[in-house]
């Protein structure tokens, strides 16, 4: 028989006043006393590690020895991933009977990829509990300092997460509008109204989408954008991490959140430094525009034109500027570091 921890109880970061704690999908405060958590550099026991934090919750779950003298759980933001960790410890006889969509939920809410249906309408679920103009929390809550706001999250989602898992229909007034967006973009993928096409040796997937789509609110973790095909539809159909979207002469270049955190379950190419790239596309552009990206270390770091402006390279030209960037730069990110 297979004995499992018992169950943890949730405390909010910011109440901890020194209780020793297991910090699921973050880094550890100074009463942590086990870190579950796929961040870079975290000390997350190396046999634990797994691409996703409720992944490596799951595999500390039969290990009770690991949880002694311990009985909070914390985390020091609201995601999919650390909620279905945290849901996982605090209500683990549950949490083993929906294990395969908890970790699914985790994926679609992280990586924007996905097993089930379910999972990604559960992850839209939980992000739009996050979201100002569409959670049902108090509004107290939602305008509270985010601690308070993240305490609330995990307050009130915990106790309905069993419902979530086996109703998901009843919650169908938080993921209807944006699953219909996911759907619409995966039948364009499917019929090749969007393309995609992939250039192995460097892990780059360019996606050429209709200049005439508009952008429609979406969801990346629980951050609200606006994109014109879904990430989701993106990620689930393709498993290069370098993400070049073409639209007319408009272009972004997105390295995948799975290169910022220790992914374990493939080799993953290091991330290079965009802003590099951002200079050498400036110096050729012939109107003036200006690019701009992120630096390595952002969750998804991004290159794109500034104010949303069109290019004067032509497709071809840009993608070439790309491939011949990514096949040359040297590394500028490692996950893995003090780990």
């Amino acid at each position: 028989m297979v004995q499992f921890v018992l169950p943890l109880r949730f405390v909010p970061d910011h109440l901890l006043a020194g209780t020793p704690n297991v910090v699921v999908d973050g880094s550890p405060n100074d009463d942590t006393v086990l870190t579950l958590s796929h961040w870079p550099g975290m000390p997350t026991p190396p046999e634990l590690r797994d691409d996703l934090s409720a992944q490596i919750v799951f595999r500390a779950l039969t290990e009770p020895q690991r949880f002694d003298a311990v009985d909070a759980v914390t985390n020091n933001h609201f995601d999919q991933d650390g909620l279905t960790g945290i849901f996982t410890l605090t209500h683990p006889e549950i949490a083993m009977l929906h294990r395969e969509l908890l970790i699914d939920v985790a994926r679609a809410g992280d990586f924007g990829t996905f097993h089930s249906r379910t999972a990604a309408r559960l992850a839209m679920t939980i992000a739009a509990l996050d979201d100002n103009q569409r959670s049902p929390l108090p509004a107290a809550s939602l305008s509270a300092p985010y601690p308070q706001r993240c305490a609330d999250l995990y307050q009130r989602a915990l106790p309905q997460m069993e419902q979530m898992l086996t109703q998901p229909d009843a919650w169908k007034h938080l993921w209807a509008d944006e699953d219909a967006h996911l759907e619409h973009s995966l039948q364009a993928i499917a019929t090749g109204a969007v393309s995609i096409v992939e250039r192995a040796a460097v892990d780059l997937a360019i996606v050429d989408v209709p200049q005439q789509w508009g952008r429609r609110p979406t969801h990346r973790f629980t951050q609200t954008w606006t994109e014109s095909v879904h990430p989701m539809a993106v990620n689930n159909s393709t498993q290069c991490l370098r993400v070049v979207l073409v639209q007319g002469q408009r272009y972004r270049l997105e390295l995948r959140y799975e290169s910022w955190v220790m992914f374990m379950s493939r080799p993953v190419l290091p991330r290079p430094d965009l802003r590099v790239l951002a200079d050498e596309l400036t110096a050729i552009e012939s109107g003036g525009a200006v690019w701009t990206a992120d630096g390595p270390g952002a969750l998804t770091p991004k290159l794109s034109l500034a104010d949303d402006a069109e290019s004067s390279l032509a497709p071809d030209a840009f993608v070439a500027e790309v491939e011949r960037f990514l096949a040359a730069a040297p590394p500028a990110w490692n996950p893995f570091a003090s780990a």
